[in-house]
């Protein structure tokens, strides 16, 4: 090839037909079959006109006297030959692999096909993503990025044709992205795959396959997968070990893919509908069980999220080494064995160091154990990798919210609305900062919001009854907690309305309404019975004084979940010494706390902030043992740590148990301060709260 260099295929074939018209003398003709070589591979398709598909039989078939032109002919052949198998290694290797890093991200068009059978349409981009995210050097930008930058370009039609994909992959600052088509030749269906670069419109890499049938087309799209992923820089060694069979990794019924595929783009309820029917028509469909997984669980409903979890699960085999990750970490994490699922955070992160989402959950994960320096080390990672992911940029503004780094949770609120990335998460977290810094417009805001929203306004009416509670404004709090209740029901997750309903009657407990809350549990157990439901049914029901009903609950929950881990660390010891409170044995509820020290920081999964329940019930078992000096530093304790608790009415309350613990140590004058704080901000409470009366009776004696 000598000093040419051919930036498409096409020049590169062409470059060798003139050669071999050289060498045949330019008014020569040139052989038929040459003609039919494809522009977009390396093969010949078939005969034509009866002409073998091989050159070397043809040849040898001329007459003696043509045996010398004969042999030109053949160094002719050979030359294309060696052009034909290298040229595309040439054009995707050299003019290309030096500049792709596993940084560079790789938009996906959508297949153009020509077959005239829809079965084919939104199922093989599909297909072809699931085949090249086995790949842990490829970069492929995800579908909530793609449909948001489509948002922005306004426009109606949201298919990923070629031009509408090179917009997004230059909007989006990628490297290039990959067009398919399918065409149908005869019984058989040929698949081409290219991989052009944004910028120039250059196709850097191409490969192709065909497929005897219908039948065979996944197996020839994972063919064009591998060698496209090889084209683009990565090892056969690689290739070879992430490269689950791609009708094993989905599914071998395309129709299942196509109602799989319908559901990429979208996280509304009525996405759950085209998942069903995928595991309708493929009952071994895994990675359609895992979707059903997710969604069930950004709905609220974690019974089903866990029990889909739980097949997917059962059929990991059947997928990609990183789609197995994904599922055993969802199915570990439901289930409640977060070493487990931690561990393999882990190992995902190590196998696929460019993928966001294990540092995402790792750091949710290490969140919920109090671990909040692990959690900002990992979700920072996940945002580096993917700064437009709303859900980790809003869990990461909540770690700085933990470790009390108030001005740089505002400034990556700021910054990430700025880039147009918004969510409910980011928006509840500046809702607490906003009540850190007593800046009721900027919580006003976010309630504003979410208004309307499904799935985000239940939360941020949840916060601002929390809110209402902390300020003794129950009458109100009771109102707001009924409006979430309802507008969870109205989205159609009963679980989520049971969370709230049951965050209401623990308040209910705290501030003296035993008849009241053992109502709200009622009703909250009537909407679901996930486990989260029932840990707080019985928690509330322990501090109602009613031991019988919270004794049950909590004795089911242990028998039915006995690997999970933050019931056993943290809430089931919460319960059983409450009930122990009641029993008047401090010592034993005091006991019974030990296993929770460690993790009485975290947001325990339940709530995005932490409760600090086992710190709370040890100063009011201190405070039954006469221990005033112990119980007013467990107090303490979580007034030192307002950005943890945020508005959970334990932080208030925790003024007036410290004001209590004071007077146990005869220290009045304390003890009237820490009466005063309590009461500011309970200065408009409703007058007839329970526990404001007795904390006015003793602030009485004190005088």
């Amino acid at each position: 090839m000598g000093d040419e260099t051919f930036v498409d295929f096409e020049q590169g074939l062409n470059y060798c037909i003139r050669q071999i018209r050289a060498v045949l003398g330019d008014e020569a003709q040139t052989p038929r079959w040459i003609e039919t070589i494809p522009r977009r591979g390396y093969r010949f398709l078939a005969p034509v006109d009866g002409l073998p598909e091989s050159p070397p039989q043809e040849l040898q078939a001329n007459a003696v006297s043509e045996k010398k032109a004969s042999r030109r002919v053949w160094w002719a052949v050979a030359a294309i030959s060696v052009v034909m198998l290298t040229a595309g290694a040439y054009l995707a290797r050299s003019h290309f692999a030096h500049r792709f890093t596993a940084k560079d991200t790789i938009v996906l068009a959508e297949f153009a096909n020509t077959t005239g059978d829809p079965a084919f349409d939104d199922v093989l981009r599909e297909a072809l993503a699931i085949q090249l995210e086995q790949s842990p050097f490829l970069k492929i930008l995800s579908d909530d990025q793609v449909a948001k930058t489509i948002r922005l370009m306004n426009r109606n039609d949201q298919r990923l044709t070629q031009a509408v994909t090179r917009e997004v992959c230059l909007r989006t600052n990628s490297k290039a992205m990959v067009t398919g088509s399918i065409a149908s030749l005869g019984s058989h269906y040929l698949l081409v795959v290219r991989t052009i670069e944004c910028q120039t419109g250059d196709t850097l890499a191409s490969a192709e396959a065909d497929a005897e049938n219908k039948d065979k087309v996944l197996f020839a799209l994972q063919r064009t997968g591998n060698q496209l992923r090889q084209n683009l820089g990565e090892s056969l060694a690689s290739v070879t070990r992430f490269n689950q069979p791609l009708p094993e990794a989905t599914t071998s019924s395309l129709e299942a893919l196509k109602a799989y595929a319908q559901t990429v783009a979208t996280s509304r309820p009525e996405s759950l509908v085209p998942l069903r029917r995928a595991v309708e028509l493929d009952p071994n469909f895994a990675l359609a069980w895992a979707g059903l997984g997710v969604r069930y669980a950004n709905f609220g409903e974690h019974a089903l999220a866990n029990a889909s979890f739980k097949r997917a699960y059962e059929l990991r085999d059947r997928v990609s080494e990183r789609e197995r990750f994904y599922i055993e970490a969802h199915y570990f994490g439901g289930i409640g064995e977060t070493d487990k699922a931690i561990q393999t955070y882990l190992q995902w992160a190590q196998e696929y160091p460019e993928d966001f989402t294990p540092y995402g959950n790792l750091g949710y994960e290490y969140a919920n154990l109090g671990e909040y320096d692990k959690a900002l080390s990992a979700t920072s990672r996940a945002v580096q990798l993917s700064p437009d992911f709303a859900t980790f940029n809003g869990n990461l503004e909540g770690d700085y919210l933990a470790l009390n780094r108030l001005n740089d949770a505002r400034v990556l609120f700021d910054q990430a609305v700025a880039r147009g990335v918004d969510g409910v998460v980011l928006r509840a977290n500046r809702y607490y900062l906003g009540f850190l810094q007593h800046d009721s417009a900027a919580m006003l805001e976010q309630v504003a919001w979410a208004m309307g929203k499904p799935g985000d306004e239940d939360w941020l009416l949840s916060a601002e009854s929390d809110t209402a509670a902390y300020l003794g404004h129950v009458s109100q709090a009771h109102d707001l907690s009924q409006h979430a209740v309802k507008s969870s029901k109205s989205n159609g997750s009963n679980e989520t309305a049971a969370l709230w309903q049951m965050n209401e009657a623990l308040r209910l407990a705290e501030f003296g309404y035993p008849d009241k809350a053992q109502t709200a549990v009622s009703q909250a157990l009537a909407l679901a019975s996930d486990p989260d439901v029932r840990i707080l049914g019985a928690l509330a029901l322990a501090r109602s004084g009613k031991m019988r009903q919270a004794r049950e609950l909590s004795d089911a929950l242990d028998e039915e979940f006995p690997l999970h881990f933050t019931m056993h660390a943290y809430w089931l010891p919460v319960i059983r010494a409450s009930l122990a409170l009641d029993q008047g044995s401090p010592v034993k509820a005091l006991e019974l706390l030990q296993a929770a020290s460690r993790y009485e920081l975290g947001s325990t999964e339940i709530f995005q902030i932490g409760t600090m329940y086992p710190v709370y019930l040890r100063g009011l078992a201190y405070l039954k043992t006469g221990q005033g000096q112990e119980a007013a530093g467990q107090f303490q304790k979580i007034l030192d740590h307002p950005s943890v608790i945020v508005n959970f009415p334990l932080g208030s309350l925790a003024y007036l148990q410290q004001a209590r613990a004071k007077a146990l140590l005869h220290d009045q004058e304390g003890a009237r301060r820490a009466y005063q704080d309590f009461f500011s901000p309970w200065k408009d409470a409703d007058p007839d709260v329970p526990i404001l009366k007795e904390a006015k009776a003793e602030y009485a004696n004190l005088q």
